[in-house]
C-alpha cells in the first residue's frame, strides 16, 4: 500500500514539475498598437509567438467591451497579450517588431483609428521588460528624429475582447484585409521606417 501510495505521490510531483517548467519557458508582452485586429495579425506571424489575444488595458473601467471603449471615456487601449517562448524570440525583438509595425510619432491615434482606445503603448510586466522598453523607445527616437508618443506604463488588468474579434484576420480574411489597405496601415509603416519596416505586414492588407 506504501509502494503505492509513494508511486501516486511521485507521478503527481513529475506532472506538477512538468507544469512548472512548461509555466518557465514562457513569457507574457503586451502592446497596444491601434486595431488589434493588425497588431494580433503581425504577431501572429513571429517565429516563437505561441499565443496572441485581443483586448483591452490600461483604462478606469472595469469589463470594458467594445461599443465602451470606442466611445473615448473608459480609459482603454485596444491592445494584444503576446505568450511567447524565450528561447525563440526574446522581449527585445518583439519590441523591434512593435515599432517598426506602428506610427509612434501619431498622437491622435494610429492610421485611420482615432482618439483614446487606439493610441499606442508599451505595457511592462516586469522591471527588466521596462528597461528593454525604455531603451528601444530611446533608439526609435534616434532613428526617426522625432518625438516618440508611444508611452512606456505598467501592465494594468488585461480584458479578453468579445470572440469575433480574436483572429479576425483568419476569420473574415477579405474584410480584414480591405479594412487595413484602406485605413493606409501599411502605406504609413513602409514610408516611416523604410527598409526597417517590419517584414511581416501582409501584402495589400
Amino acid at each position: 500500500m506504501r509502494k503505492i501510495v509513494f508511486a501516486t505521490f511521485a507521478v503527481l510531483g513529475i506532472a506538477a514539475g512538468a507544469k512548472t517548467a512548461l509555466a518557465q519557458e514562457t513569457r507574457v508582452a503586451t502592446f497596444a498598437g491601434g486595431c488589434f485586429w493588425c497588431i494580433e495579425s503581425d504577431f501572429d506571424r513571429v517565429p516563437g509567438v505561441l499565443k496572441t489575444i485581443s483586448g483591452y488595458t490600461g483604462g478606469r473601467t472595469k469589463d470594458p467591451t467594445y461599443k465602451k471603449i470606442v466611445r473615448g471615456d473608459t480609459g482603454h487601449h485596444e491592445a494584444l497579450q503576446i505568450t511567447y517562448d524565450p528561447k525563440k524570440v526574446t522581449y527585445k525583438q518583439l519590441l523591434t517588431v512593435f515599432w517598426h509595425s506602428i506610427d509612434p510619432i501619431d498622437s491622435g491615434g494610429q492610421f485611420c483609428d482615432r482618439g483614446e482606445p487606439y493610441e499606442t503603448a508599451v505595457f511592462v510586466h516586469n522591471e527588466e521588460q521596462r528597461k528593454q522598453a525604455e531603451a528601444s523607445k530611446a533608439a526609435a527616437k534616434e532613428k526617426l528624429g522625432q518625438k516618440i508618443f508611444t508611452p512606456v506604463e505598467s501592465a494594468a488588468k488585461f480584458y479578453r475582447a468579445e470572440e469575433h474579434h480574436q483572429d479576425y484576420h483568419n476569420k473574415s480574411p477579405l474584410r480584414y484585409k480591405y479594412y487595413r489597405w484602406n485605413c493606409g496601415r501599411n502605406q504609413r509603416v513602409r514610408e516611416l521606417w523604410g527598409g526597417d519596416a517590419y517584414k511581416g505586414i501582409p501584402e495589400k492588407g
